[in-house]
């Protein structure tokens, strides 16, 4: 499926939208469902005022991190970098908080409202160097989106 095709089933999610939390986790199946490398798709948010992050909505294997402090892992660092993080190879990685022992590689976009980032979506895959900028480029629209119902 190509980046368009995606892009419009995102956009049939959003305007099926009524409820937030149902709307986040049915992003994360749709994308776990349709792209093959996605093997765990999750959405983590700045917890109130603490310098910490918490896991929302997901779809994969469960994690035991479900509180991420800013700083801390690839999450933790794009909390505090508002940047991009693409990780082709978590082994290459100081920072990088495991998962489990399948996951090889991590992608994590910011969301941004208002200028400020107040979580981001996470996506990991079992694959090593799975990851292409059209992956950045669909995840910054599903980022722009969710963004809007925030």
């Amino acid at each position: 499926m190509n980046i368009e095709q995606l892009q419009s089933g995102i956009d049939q999610i959003f305007a099926d939208h009524q409820n937030t939390s149902k709307t986040l986790q049915s992003i994360c199946d749709y994308l776990e469902n349709q792209i093959s490398y996605y093997d765990w798709v999750g959405f983590y948010f700045r917890n109130g005022d603490k310098e910490e992050l918490k896991l929302a909505e997901f779809t994969g294997e469960p994690t035991e991190h479900t509180i991420i402090p800013f700083g801390k892992g690839i999450c933790g660092q794009v909390a505090v970098s508002n940047e991009n993080f693409v990780v082709q190879d978590v082994s290459e990685q100081d920072n990088y908080i495991s998962c489990g022992w399948k996951v090889k590689s991590e992608i994590v976009i910011p969301i941004f409202v208002n200028g400020k980032n107040i979580g981001q979506i996470d996506i990991d895959s079992h694959s090593v160097n799975p990851f292409t900028p059209e992956d950045e480029t669909l995840l910054e629209y599903v980022c722009q989106k969710v963004s809007a119902i925030l």
